[in-house]
């Protein structure tokens, strides 16, 4: 079976199905004033029952991923909006706690995957899993933990936070799940564990039975079941090797990014929050590429005040240690809805009213973050960055509001860095066209390749009917991306990269013969990207980018590209 690899290496043992029985609506109404006050305090009862077994957990000796994702459920199991959506069910529609909780979950869990932003629909997991923990807490359910044997690849549905973080790692050897992403919890934290892992492989993976020998390859992205003797002795060596290499690996970690004949790259990561930051630099990376913004605005009722986005900040600047953190403006809108804010209705969301567009519309919203990034700005090297400009009338505008939020401040007697840089995403081809013109407007450049490839191409990459279709090996994708590299060395301004095509090792040697001087990407794929940099030379690498632009399919590109990844 074919998924998706998001989890390198590569694991041999024994399936294990684990399955779960979905909770059900009950249908039965409350009839008394004594039964509604009832179902309210055992609905309270539930959430201060879940919120002490997740501080139990964090009792345990956890990985700062794990930890992290612990608050979160905390965060969210304090999340009164959550708490009022339930007691309005309770009170006002005469809904027992069960089915009240689970009409509200349900609620938060379509807005959260209805998103466009793929970490952000991951998120969606999170909802799911503290509605699943408070309800076993309302039914008076244990949540004992499952004991497996040694070598067990766990088969699923989908895992939890909950699922990854309680589970016996000394056993489990590996992931394979129906459902996933990237960014879904499963993928996080098996690559802070080591553990290979497969999602995304589609239902057919259930017809897996428990005690069938499986191999999973977690960098193809393959499911072999009940594989012969040869084919496991096969991969038995290919795992022997992937993790002598990544032993390797693990010792580059202070090695700068540097080529054979002397191009200096950057390394950079892709964060939601300071919490992400020490996994960077155990990684090697150097910097944050992409501080994204909008989870601070996310799992509440109100817009968060300037001094809360301001600690926000500040505490990512001083975790930083003095290196450089991009911090991406609000790209909220269209496909990411807030509860508290009413969007309107868009036929086509990825085309609508989101990001810097509804920055330069509420100005007060948007000088508010501002602020907030300005005032944090003295402690550390922060750097703002707007996304989905489309033209350069976007950015005189940005950076007029730029300016006010500065005046504002300086009247206020508050410090703030006032040569603080400010850069665009290139995500969008008007603005990759005009490069040239924008650069004289700003001092750094940042490529999102998935929204510019699915703007380029026009394909909805969420569409699994046309999933095939996107591309960022297409000779006119790559044609943009090589243009922006050109026009920002031209005007003496950098360039760097945080889509997923950063942490893609088929496109590290391809890009750097473009020129891309900074890469970033999840911290998990920094050492594998720094390793083809430090082994190849700038001079290959642009005779590779000579020949790609030659070709005229990317079947042609990625063929060529593959031959020199596997003669490495």
């Amino acid at each position: 079976m074919k998924g998706i690899g998001v989890s390198p290496g590569i694991s041999i043992g024994k399936a294990f199905l684990l399955q779960k029985k979905k909770a059900a609506l009950t249908c039965i109404l409350l009839t008394t004033p004594e039964e509604i006050a009832a179902a309210v305090e055992q609905f309270d009862d539930a959430i201060t029952n879940s919120v002490n077994e997740i501080e139990a957990i964090k009792s345990n000796t956890l990985s700062d991923e794990d930890l992290a994702i612990l608050e979160t459920q905390i965060e969210l199991l304090s999340d009164p909006e959550i708490r009022d959506g339930v007691v309005e069910k309770i009170e006002i529609e005469y809904k027992n706690p069960n089915d009240a909780l689970l009409e509200v979950v349900d609620v938060f869990v379509q807005l959260f995957e209805n998103m466009d932003d793929e970490y952000m629909r991951a998120r969606a997991v999170d909802i799911r899993d503290i509605g699943n923990r408070i309800l076993k807490n309302l039914n008076g359910q244990t949540s004992g933990n499952q004991v497996f044997e040694p070598d067990t690849i766990i088969i699923a549905e989908d895992l939890s936070p909950s699922d990854t973080i309680t589970m016996d790692v000394s056993r489990v050897t590996g992931f394979a799940t129906q459902m996933g992403s990237k960014t879904s919890h499963a993928a996080i934290i098996a690559k802070s564990k080591g553990i290979p892992a497969v999602v995304g492989c589609g239902a057919d993976l259930i017809s897996i039975k428990n005690n069938d020998v499986i191999i999973l390859d977690g960098s193809q992205g393959l499911v072999l079941i009940n594989p012969g003797q040869e084919l496991i002795d096969e991969y038995t060596a290919k795992r022997n090797a992937y993790r002598q290499h990544a032993e390797t690996l693990k010792a580059l970690r202070d090695e700068p990014a540097v080529t054979t004949d002397g191009m200096q790259v950057m390394l950079s990561a892709n964060i939601s929050g300071a919490e992400d930051l020490e996994d960077v630099f155990d990684n090697g990376g150097e910097s944050v590429g992409l501080l994204r913004t909008e989870l601070l605005f996310m799992n509440r009722d109100n817009f968060p005040t300037e001094d809360e986005q301001f600690e926000f900040y500040k505490k990512a600047a001083l975790q930083a240690k003095g290196k450089p953190v991009i911090v991406r403006t609000i790209d909220i809108g269209g496909d990411k809805q807030l509860p508290y804010f009413n969007l309107p209705a868009e036929l086509n969301p990825f085309l609508g009213y989101r990001a810097i567009r509804i920055c330069l519309d509420r100005k007060d919203l948007f000088i508010t973050q501002l602020k907030a990034i300005l005032r944090a700005s003295v402690f550390g090297d922060l750097k703002i960055m707007f996304p989905m400009i489309s033209n350069i009338q976007e950015i005189r505008s940005a950076k007029s509001i730029l300016g006010e939020a500065k005046a504002e401040l300086l009247s206020e007697s508050i410090s703030f860095n006032p040569a603080m840089k400010v850069g665009i995403m290139i995500e969008i081809p008007s603005a990759a066209i005009t490069a040239d013109l924008l650069a004289k407007e700003v001092d750094f450049f940042s490529i999102g390749t998935n929204d510019l490839c699915q703007y380029t191409l026009a394909v909805d990459r969420m569409n699994e009917q046309i999933t095939h279709l996107y591309d960022p090996f297409n000779p006119g994708v790559l044609r943009l991306i090589s243009f922006v590299i050109e026009q920002g060395e031209k005007h003496g301004i950098h360039v760097g990269m945080c889509g997923e095509m950063a942490s893609d090792p088929l496109a590290t040697l391809l890009l750097l013969g473009m020129g891309l001087k900074e890469f970033s990407m999840s911290a998990a794929s920094i050492p594998a990207i720094k390793s083809i940099i430090i082994n190849n030379s700038e001079l290959k690498a642009k005779q590779i980018y000579k020949n790609v632009m030659e070709m005229d399919s990317s079947e042609d590109i990625l063929g060529y590209l593959k031959g020199i990844t596997a003669d490495e």
